[in-house]
């Protein structure tokens, strides 16, 4: 649910991210800022209406996903509290983007690392009740990441408004600009769909994995939580070659763009691949760090290790889609996001993993082929299926080289005034 809320608004955080850096590259400083600026602007703007949504619609949310009468309550406490914070996650993520867009990893890297920290340090305090504070559970965990978020936040803008590391943003700049705004629609929108459609596909899988047992679903969620942790240097790799292509096709140089695109897809795909082969044979004692129930151990090693071969195809996705980002051309990374997720795993996962009804007049053989189904394997070789396939689409799309013709920057370009 956090996901998708931030998803809906992460677009405006892309677009400012790709309009700097093809500024940046370009040498365009003053223009840089002005899109930085402007970015801020629209994205706080979008967090306060998408936060006072998500407040009033937050249970009815829960409620159709299933949550329990024991889970509701808090799950509800939990995410209103997200949702009134929502400016603060977003602002940070915004202050990320745009630094990154820049060149500059490290200043918000060290901000990261600060708030994490602090939310540590603070959460047992809030959930338990320690010292002076009162004992408020989950809602108090909530209220910790929103603190810490908020802080962060605060720190982000004030090294935005000095400029002394990565781009600047100035005041004067920061009135609404309709016309920028649509720029940033126009990069946004599909940056958002492509998040977006992560966060409901997962959440699609929910309902097909909730048709099993129990132990299934807790086997599922153990496997979702080690992809986020070992997906993680394809995730990096996306966002350096999102930077590097925006600024090499600022400063005119295609080439060195599609290079870098190339080097990271084959990067990611060589990580991830040993990861893969680890995944497979520390499959069992990975699991059991999340679960002691045998027979969850059992089934979330078998989904690790369905999927673990096919680890580095994600790596390439995730590469090229970085590319197309950094090209401007959201649209194309949104549609292999969504071709991946909801054209291919989903279905697949469908039809694998339950026997299908056919006419009985087809005959008992086919009756017989189409009455067997591979259960939960079904899920997992979704997953693996989806992750093969999206890897040659991405490549295939990218070697076509219409990326080269994307630049953001001369669609409506405002004037800026001087300092």
């Amino acid at each position: 649910m956090i996901f998708l809320l931030i998803s809906l608004g992460m677009g405006l955080s892309v677009a400012g991210s790709v309009l700097v850096a093809q500024h940046t590259g370009a040498e365009e400083h003053r223009e840089a800022e002005y899109a930085a600026s402007q970015t801020v602007t629209f994205a706080l703007l979008a967090s306060v209406l998408l936060g006072t949504a998500g407040y009033f619609f937050v249970e009815d949310f829960l409620s159709l996903l299933g949550a329990s009468n024991e889970v509701l309550p808090g799950a509800t406490g939990y995410l209103q509290v997200v949702s009134l914070g929502l400016t603060a996650m977003f602002g940070f993520f915004v202050f990320i983007s745009l630094m990154r867009g820049a060149g500059d990893t490290i200043t918000p890297m060290l901000v990261m690392f600060g708030t994490v920290v602090l939310n540590i340090v603070i959460d047992p305090f809030l959930i338990f009740g320690w010292w002076v504070f009162p004992e408020m559970g989950v809602v108090g965990a909530a209220v910790a990441t929103i603190f810490s978020r908020g802080v962060a936040l605060v720190v982000g803008i004030g090294i935005l408004l000095s400029g002394r590391r990565g781009v600047r943003i100035h005041l004067s700049d920061m009135a609404p600009d309709l016309e920028y705004l649509r720029k940033l629609l126009r990069l946004g929108i599909p940056a958002s769909v492509e998040g977006t459609g992560r966060a409901l596909s997962v959440n699609a899988m929910l309902f097909i994995v909730g048709t099993f047992s129990v132990t299934v679903v807790a086997a599922f969620g153990v496997g979702i939580r080690v992809f986020s942790l070992v997906f993680m240097p394809a995730i990096a790799m996306d966002r350096g070659v999102e930077t590097m292509t925006g600024q090499n096709l600022g400063a005119e140089r295609p080439d060195r763009a599609a290079t870098a695109n190339h080097f990271a897809a084959k990067v990611s795909f060589a990580i991830l691949t040993v990861l893969g082969v680890v995944t497979i044979f520390a499959a069992p004692a990975v699991v059991s760090v999340f679960s002691d129930d045998p027979e969850v151990v059992r089934i979330g090693a078998e989904f690790l290790q369905w999927v673990a071969p096919t680890f580095g195809f994600i790596g390439i996705v995730r590469a090229y889609s970085g590319g197309f980002r950094g090209a401007g051309k959201t649209l194309t990374a949104a549609a292999l996001a969504v071709t991946m997720l909801g054209i291919i795993r989903l279905p697949v996962a469908w039809v694998a993993s339950r026997p299908v009804s056919v006419p009985a007049w087809l005959g008992p053989q086919v009756v017989d082929l189409f009455a067997y189904s591979l259960a939960e394997q079904g899920i997992w070789l979704a997953f693996a299926v989806s992750n093969v396939l999206a890897a040659g689409l991405a490549a295939a799309w990218f070697l076509r080289g219409t990326w080269r013709e994307a630049d953001p920057r001369n669609n409506s370009e405002p004037a800026v005034a001087d300092d």
